[in-house]
C-alpha cells in the first residue's frame, strides 16, 4: 500500500504541475500570459510556428500532465512529457542547471519523474490498473523514454531558427 500511495502522490504532483505549466502557456489562468504571451516566449527562444507552436506545447503539457496524474496510458504520457520537457531543457541549457538563473532544473525534474513513472508503472490506484492495462511490458517503458526524448530533440531541430548576427533575440 505504501508503494501505491507514493506513486499516487508522485503522479498527482508531477502531472498536475505539468498540466498547470501548459495552462499558463495558452491562457491567463494560473498566472499565464495568454496565448500571445506563450507565442512571444517561443519567438524569444528562437522558435518558428508562432501561436501553433505555443498551442502544441501547451496542449502536450496539459494532456500528458493529466494522463500522468490519472495514471492513464502511462508510457505514452511519459513519452509526451519527456519530449516537451526535453525541448524546454535544450532552451534553458545555456543558462546552467539552477532555476534561479532560468536554468534547466525544472525540466530535468519533470523528465526524470516521468521516466521513473514509465519504468515503475503508475501503481494500483491508477486508470491503467482499473482498465487492466498493467503490467506494461518493459520494452514499452524503454520505448517511451527513448521516443519521447528523441521526439523532443527532433521538434527542437525542426522548429528552432538559428540566430543570425542581425538577430536581436537571445541565442538558444
Amino acid at each position: 500500500m505504501t508503494l501505491d500511495l507514493g506513486l499516487l502522490v508522485l503522479r498527482l504532483v508531477t502531472g498536475l504541475l505539468l498540466a498547470g505549466h501548459g495552462v499558463q502557456k495558452v491562457s491567463f489562468l494560473l498566472g499565464g500570459a495568454g496565448l500571445a504571451g506563450g507565442t512571444e516566449e517561443f519567438r524569444r527562444d528562437g522558435f518558428r510556428g508562432g501561436a501553433l507552436t505555443a498551442l502544441a506545447a501547451g496542449a502536450t503539457q496539459i494532456g500528458t500532465g493529466l494522463l500522468l496524474a490519472c495514471g492513464a496510458l502511462t508510457p505514452l504520457a511519459a513519452a509526451g512529457a519527456a519530449g516537451v520537457m526535453t525541448v524546454a531543457l535544450t532552451v534553458k541549457r545555456r543558462n546552467g542547471l539552477w532555476v534561479q538563473h532560468d536554468g534547466y532544473e525544472y525540466p530535468l525534474v519533470l523528465i526524470t519523474t516521468s521516466v521513473t513513472l514509465a519504468l515503475t508503472g503508475p501503481g494500483r490506484w491508477s486508470a491503467d490498473a482499473v482498465l487492466h492495462l498493467l503490467p506494461w511490458p518493459t520494452w514499452w517503458a524503454a520505448a517511451a523514454v527513448a521516443g519521447g526524448s528523441a521526439g523532443g530533440l527532433a521538434i527542437r531541430a525542426f522548429l528552432h531558427r538559428p540566430s543570425t548576427p542581425h538577430d536581436h533575440r537571445s541565442p538558444s
